[in-house]
């Protein structure tokens, strides 16, 4: 008997990589006012890991990287667990001058995402997070922080 080969179509590819990623593992920013919890700890975004997996499970660290008066810093951030299981919040812990990018990783398991927020003098723009499930560049944050 002769070994058959087969040939994989590309909708049949599109099905694998989708039953693959379904549910995945990903980071949902939101607004502090609206959790009690973290409107009480003055944060300024709050953050939700989320997908197909145990919540509570997920540890979640940030950095802000910034340029003020053109000198480039990287701040270490104290990311606070809630009661909510995969919950966090984030309050202000770097300069309100300058232009900043708050990079926030997370892993569960064996998955991880990261997530890219601008952040200045006016707040953070949670609207607008870049997400990837992969470490970004150091090009990509400095492409943030233009």
């Amino acid at each position: 008997m002769r070994n058959a080969i087969r040939t994989v179509t590309p909708a049949a590819l599109l099905a694998l990589a989708g039953q693959l990623f379904a549910g995945g593992f990903y980071l949902q920013m939101g607004n502090p006012e609206a959790s009690p919890e973290a409107k009480k700890l003055n944060a300024v975004v709050t953050i939700k890991a989320a997908g197909c997996h145990d919540p509570g499970l997920a540890k979640v660290k940030a950095t802000a990287i910034g340029v003020v008066n053109g000198d480039r810093r990287e701040i270490p951030l104290k990311v606070e667990a809630l009661s909510t299981p995969g919950m966090f919040a984030l309050t202000q812990q770097w300069p309100k001058e300058g232009r900043w990018v708050i990079r926030v990783e997370a892993e569960n398991g064996t998955m991880f995402t990261t997530s890219l927020l601008k952040a200045g003098p006016e707040g953070v723009d949670r609207y607008h997070d870049r997400a990837e499930h992969r470490p970004f560049t150091a090009a990509e944050i400095d492409d943030m922080l233009r």
